[in-house]
């Protein structure tokens, strides 16, 4: 799910939903914005003991769209794809490319699952790796990405 309840939220579902047109800079600090202004709720729920799952928050931001563990062809079969300004597939197909450089940092935790595979498959295996990762971290300290 998509957090666009805020103000920024709401202005940046509109420009993706094609009803407004932004140039390439504003939406870019704007997609920033939209993260940075969730960062204090997100510490305390962390200082709390909550467990986050947030998928690819800082990383899309660096790739500048969705995250891609599907090829675009199988992305475009699933429902809804192509309604938003960067759902196509020659876009994704750069975003794939830069997920891909990303990934090389050795110092950064990546798992790579099939996203083709069933749904009730998939759920096993993001479960087994989440609840792996939460033993890993569960008294380690809140560190900061890229700051």
């Amino acid at each position: 799910m998509k957090e666009r309840s805020t103000e920024i939220g709401r202005l940046i579902s509109s420009y993706l939903g094609k009803e407004k047109n932004l140039e390439d800079h504003t939406i870019h600090l704007l997609f920033s914005a939209n993260r940075w202004e969730h960062v204090p709720l997100m510490k305390e729920k962390l200082h709390q003991g909550v467990t986050l799952v947030v998928d690819r928050y800082a990383f899309s931001g660096v790739a500048f769209t969705s995250a891609k563990e599907l090829s675009p062809e199988k992305a475009a079969e699933r429902g809804n794809f192509g309604k938003e300004r960067y759902e196509n597939s020659t876009f994704q197909e750069k975003v794939l490319q830069s997920f891909y450089h990303l990934m090389k940092d050795e110092t950064l935790n990546w798992k790579t699952i099939d996203a083709s595979k069933s749904i009730e498959d998939l759920h096993r295996e993001i479960k087994s790796i989440a609840e792996e990762t939460m033993k890993e971290v569960q008294n380690k300290p809140l560190g900061q990405l890229w700051i």
